[in-house]
């Protein structure tokens, strides 16, 4: 969900801030696709989610669960120094501010500007292209109210080098698109974390899903710190 704020050396470029979206260990739920593991990569990235049978496009491969902590800054700042800290690293921030501390091997999912999982304003995450056995499950952190900007390892295909606390209101309607696009699939495919959509957004989730039509961007969950108000 959020960085692991850790710099490693990589070859062929200097130190880069590699972020590791965090969570605790999978439990009995299902919170992140089951037909997922976790892998060591190597010391400069450390470990990654891995597909381990072929998951779709259109699939829901994490949501949002009831054992996530919401934590409130208030209480994280008066927390001591270490444990700040901690929690900052294995955290990601919501529309309203607030920490999302998860507790699954979401944790590990890493960052990429050509991510093959996106967000939704409806708080899970959906594949948005066909992720095959052994590939890496990625998100682009941009999406994630982060709270500093991050040099990433570069990737071909884009001029994106850095990733942004405000990304959000610059790539939206692409993210938007591409949620779009798999959530046509929805319905067509086997969907193990279906149970954890919320309620109040199955409907809308139906309507992207028969209508192509998305009644929420991305953009909705973005954090905006000028209107935060201790």
């Amino acid at each position: 969900m959020k960085r692991i704020n850790i710099i490693f050396s990589t070859s062929g470029c200097p130190q880069h801030n590699l972020w590791i979206k965090p969570t605790l260990q999978r439990g009995i739920l299902s919170i992140i696709h089951p037909h997922t593991e976790l892998r060591y990569i190597n010391d400069k990235i450390g470990f990654g989610v891995f597909a381990t049978e072929f998951i779709p496009k259109g699939t829901i491969v994490w949501a949002l669960d009831e054992l996530d902590q919401i934590l409130e800054p208030e209480y994280i700042e008066g927390l001591n120094h270490y444990n700040r800290d901690v929690l900052k690293k294995y955290s990601y921030r919501n529309q309203e501010g607030k920490y999302i501390l998860c507790w699954d091997l979401g944790r590990f999912v890493n960052h990429s500007f050509h991510a093959n999982c996106l967000g939704t304003a409806y708080e899970f995450e959906v594949a948005i292209r066909d992720i095959f056995p052994g590939e890496q499950l990625t998100d682009d952190y941009g999406s994630l109210n982060i709270d500093y900007p991050f040099e990433a390892m570069p990737e071909e295909g884009t001029e994106r080098r850095i990733v942004y606390p405000d990304d959000l209101l610059y790539y939206s309607e692409e993210w938007d698109r591409k949620v779009i696009s798999a959530l046509k699939h929805f319905n067509e495919v086997e969907q193990p974390l279906l149970h954890l959509i919320q309620p109040q957004f199955i409907e809308k989730v139906q309507i992207a899903a028969k209508e192509q039509i998305l009644l929420d961007s991305i953009k909705s969950i973005y954090f905006h710190r000028r209107n935060y108000k201790k």
